[in-house]
């Protein structure tokens, strides 16, 4: 299987696991972010070329070094791109496919800068968030080996660039207890194009064809494979993240079912937060049933929220202003999910006004953190 196919193999199963994903919304990572990681790499066993007077073969590289830093910047929807410039080093240990053993060393140093696109999946979970993407760009190899054997010696040298590209997918791990901090764990298939072109020199009496007279030689070493897995461990810090998910706390303790005359009924909402729980939804579907029993002329569903923030000052007020509207808006979607005309339906946000329990800034209440459907 060619090195392109394999890519393109990869490349399919990481769009089929984000067809699987779709219904998850993906991490608002947002704004700039830079990221740094390091690990282990796996070259390949690179194949080389032959020449007019040396002999071909393969180079196997035992596991080598690879590190990496990158800045992006994130959509807030989960698409995020970035430049990366990147290292990896790894040892020569054998020279396959010749004729005779041979005893092998040196390094195979590479370089380069990717432009990489990624896509973060919210799979539900807090605490993980897996990602894939890929990237393209511009790498440099650089040789300083050597192989020989009882009849022949050669060494390989010199500096040769191509086009590159990689294949990523890899999981993050948001830190607790720093916000915009997360740790990854990351796999990356890079490659180089080749040809790439170095310069082979060696003495002994074998040729690229066989036995010849004993002599030295000088000629190009093409190596045309180059291809590189690398396990990665990193740190990511985004510089404007998104809201992070709620602490823990204990259970808020909902409003006593209303009975069937009250005419305003309460729903309540976990922090920085405006998706239904499944109480929530037991409620707003007991006021889309009262609204067909009762004489109904109009309802109003308006939110609210506590006097805390993820900022401070006007912008946590503003940014709670838009958080009650959003509350609003799904208690709406919900009574017309349970039958109820959207025509019959006004909305309105109050963000930190008109609190059902006094507070003092940027406290956690929550009963404050509410939507109450009032019917008309």
């Amino acid at each position: 299987m060619t090195t392109t196919r394999r890519f393109w193999l990869w490349a399919s199963a990481c769009a089929a696991l984000g067809s699987v994903s779709a219904p998850a919304l993906a991490q608002p990572v947002q704004g700039i972010y830079a990221a740094i990681g390091g690990g282990t790499n796996l070259a390949q066993d690179e194949t080389v070329r032959l020449s007019s007077q040396q002999p071909s073969g393969e180079l196997r590289y035992g596991p080598g070094l690879a590190g990496l830093g990158s800045v992006g910047y994130g959509f807030g929807n989960g698409l995020r791109l970035e430049v990366e410039g990147n290292y990896r080093q790894d040892t020569l240990q054998h020279f396959r496919g010749t004729s005779f053993p041979t005893d092998a060393g040196g390094t195979h140093d590479q370089y380069g800068a990717m432009g990489n696109a990624l896509f973060d999946l919210d799979i539900g979970k807090s605490w993980l968030y897996p990602y894939f993407g890929f990237g393209v760009g511009y790498g440099w190899s650089h040789l300083e080996e050597h192989y020989a054997s009882p009849i022949y010696a050669e060494r390989l040298g010199g500096t040769a660039g191509n086009f590159a590209y990689q294949g990523i997918f890899g999981l993050s791990f948001p830190v607790p207890w720093v916000v915009g901090l997360s740790t990854t764990l990351e796999y990356k298939f890079y490659s180089e194009l080749g040809p790439q072109r170095f310069t082979g020199s060696g003495i002994g009496s074998e040729g690229a064809f066989g036995p010849k007279p004993y002599g030295t030689s000088r000629g190009n070493q093409d190596i045309t494979t180059d291809d590189n897995h690398s396990l990665l461990l990193g740190v990511r810090y985004e510089f404007n993240p998104a809201p992070p998910p709620p602490l823990p706390t204990a259970p808020a303790v909902p409003a006593a079912p209303a009975p069937e005359q009250a005419r305003t009924y309460l729903v309540f909402f976990d922090w920085d937060r405006a998706d239904l729980t499944a109480r929530a939804r037991q409620i707003v579907a007991q006021a889309a049933g009262a609204s067909t029993r009762v004489q109904t002329t109009r309802i109003e569903v308006d939110g609210y929220t506590d006097t805390s923030s993820i900022h401070g000052g006007a912008r946590g007020a503003a940014y709670n202003q838009a958080l009650s509207v959003r509350r609003a808006t799904s208690v709406q979607a919900e009574l017309v999910h349970d039958g109820v005309p959207r025509a019959a339906i006004s909305i309105h946000g109050y963000g930190e006004s008109r609190p059902l329990v006094a507070t003092g800034p940027d406290a956690r209440e929550p009963q404050n953190r509410r939507v109450e459907i009032v019917l008309k």
